[in-house]
């Protein structure tokens, strides 16, 4: 069991650590160098995506944004933000997936992770990239607006 545990860390760690440089090559500038986002525009990562990823709807949701991007109206924290995300298709599983736990780990997330949190592997992007129907960025929009965040 330990040995088990060790590799699924592990393995949570090294995707992590390749996500870094592609959060800051796609992602920081709107969303910050510190995951703090940009007020009325990018909701901030950093203490909320734990809140998000409690869900199975905000796990998909998680990805749905990087393949897909996202328009539309989201109140965070009790603030309202109305950006417009890109989508990140040109981005392979593996790195959709290294991005994604690299936020849901970075600046102080890990310790807010549910417990028995597992990252987000490339096999599941794959998954959801071949059995969902294209989005546009409006329906991942109204998709999140749908989510309950404990």
């Amino acid at each position: 069991m330990l040995r088990w545990l060790a590799l699924v860390t592990g393995l949570g760690v090294a995707l992590a650590q390749g996500g870094a440089q592609l959060y800051q090559q796609n992602c920081a500038f709107c969303h910050g160098d510190s995951g703090q986002g940009r007020v009325g525009a990018y909701p901030p990562l950093a203490q909320h995506l734990p809140e998000l990823i409690r869900t199975p709807e905000g796990r998909a949701h998680l990805i749905y944004v990087m393949l897909y991007g996202m328009q539309g109206p989201v109140r965070v924290r009790g603030v309202n933000y109305n950006g417009v995300m890109p989508a990140f298709p040109q981005l392979s599983d593996e790195q959709v997936a290294q991005v994604l736990n690299y936020v849901l780990t970075a600046w102080g997330n890990d310790r807010l992770l549910p417990q028995g949190h597992r990252p987000i592997t490339a096999q599941e992007v794959a998954n959801l990239r071949s059995t969902t129907p294209r989005l546009t960025p409006q329906q991942v929009g109204e998709n999140r607006a749908r989510i309950t965040v404990p």
